[in-house]
């Protein structure tokens, strides 16, 4: 007996999935400081910045005749000039049949907030290499300028060799704390993938109580004072020519000479590079960092003073580069974070250095690497101010627990255009003062 063939219709549905997001690691928003997180209700406060001050510089006379000396406030501006939105728009039908009936607007507002908390955790990261861009308040448009007043000029690494093990970690934070170290907790940002073959070199060590602890998080975790934190958006600075030379001697500058001579105040110092760069463009990248080499045949080894009380520190002098630097012929003339000074004043950020820049020292250039952050002194601010509700539309201002932003959240539809939008948008600022905090070298 023959066997009938059924036809049957298949219907496909469209179901929630309960998938998480793949979320980045916001350690950043979480612990900057916001003591300036709404400046724009501070008294007499007017316009997108506020200044803060930082700690005072003093000198000191031998005997008991006082020498008074005048009191200079040291500032920092917080520029409240980021902004960023997260939008979609949509139909009533689409808002009818398909998005309000199952429910899925509440998973389309948390794929914004994620995205838009991505960009404002990215941003603050690139405080690390001083590059975070300055934008104009009003339009929210890059101008092609850097906030290169706020990051680290001080490094530890050489860009080349693995930080893998918690003596590397350790010997970082030793010669941060060699130049003055604020009090309080020390903030270490790592790159994610660094931190299973720091945790692998400890647990190696007879050390049973603290690789009891690593074991069971496989977090680093706080010791020492210092307490790790994983991210997985540190910029990476790409060094200019010198940097990632393929020889040492292309990697070293010679200085020439400085801006200043008497070497109160050195801004720019003028160097020659290998002649194989001659003429070439890029030759020293913003953001670049830079050593002073030992051992230099008649020339004594430059070291910082400390911050205060200006004594020798083990630490080489150390340098950003503000702007990217062509080669003209071999010259390059670099300009420099911080100013350098053979003599500290109160009344200068100026930075002590032991010995004078002179002709013929050799200056070193990192190459490209992953930039680590070292923070003390809760001295890395965070402002997020509150918008203003957009009248006639729905406005709730809104705090995200799992990613740690402020936000403001409205809907709105285009009359007779059957088009309803929702954004979700904010503002912000973030600045590290550069002598509370190193960069730290890793590897590509």
């Amino acid at each position: 007996m023959a066997i009938p063939t059924n036809t049957l219709q298949q219907v496909i549905t469209y179901q929630e999935s309960a998938l998480a997001y793949l979320e980045n690691l916001n350690c950043f928003i979480s612990t900057l400081n916001t003591k300036f997180e709404n400046f724009q209700n501070m008294t007499a406060n007017l316009g997108a910045t506020v200044s803060f001050d930082l700690p005072y510089r003093f000198g000191t006379t031998n005997g008991l005749v006082a020498s008074f000396q005048g009191i200079t406030q040291r500032l920092q501006n917080l520029v409240c000039d980021q902004s960023a939105n997260a939008s979609i728009s949509t139909t009533n039908q689409e808002r009818v049949f398909t998005l309000d009936k199952e429910g899925f607007l509440g998973r389309i507002g948390k794929g914004l907030t994620e995205q838009l908390s991505a960009s404002i955790e990215g941003n603050i990261a690139l405080n690390a290499n001083s590059s975070v861009p300055v934008m104009n308040v009003n339009t929210g448009l890059p101008t092609g300028a850097y906030h290169t007043e706020s990051g680290p000029f001080r490094f530890y690494g050489d860009g080349k060799t693995a930080i893998n093990s918690y003596q590397l970690i350790d010997t970082a934070i030793t010669n941060f704390r060699d130049f003055g170290v604020p009090s309080g907790e020390i903030n270490f940002y790592i790159p994610n993938v660094a931190v299973p073959a720091i945790i692998g070199s400890g647990l190696g060590q007879f050390v049973p109580k603290r690789n009891e602890d690593i074991a069971m998080s496989w977090d680093i975790g706080t010791f020492d004072r210092t307490r790790y934190l994983r991210s997985n958006l540190l910029p990476v600075q790409n060094a200019g020519l010198v940097g990632n030379g393929a020889t040492t001697a292309v990697q070293t500058l010679t200085v020439v000479s400085t801006n200043d001579p008497t070497g109160q105040a050195i801004t720019t110092i003028t160097c020659t590079c290998d002649g194989s760069l001659s003429g070439a463009t890029g030759v020293v990248n913003m953001g670049d960092m830079m050593e002073f080499v030992d051992g230099v045949a008649g020339k004594p080894n430059l070291r910082f003073l400390t911050f205060i009380g200006g004594f020798p520190t083990a630490q080489p002098v150390q340098m950003r580069a503000l702007t990217t630097v062509n080669a003209s012929s071999t010259t390059v003339v670099l300009s420099i974070e911080p100013t350098l000074t053979i003599n500290p004043s109160p009344s200068s950020s100026a930075i002590g250095i032991n010995h004078n820049i002179v002709a013929g020292m050799k200056i070193l250039v990192a190459p490209s690497h992953r930039c680590g952050l070292i923070v003390g002194g809760d001295a890395f601010y965070l402002a997020m101010p509150k918008l203003p509700d957009e009248v006639p539309f729905p406005t709730h201002s809104a705090y995200d627990e799992s990613t740690g932003v402020s936000m403001r959240v409205y809907y709105g539809s285009l009359f007779g255009q059957n088009q309803r939008g929702v954004v979700q948008d904010a503002i912000w600022a973030s600045t590290l003062p550069p002598e509370y905090c190193m960069r730290v070298l890793f590897p590509l």
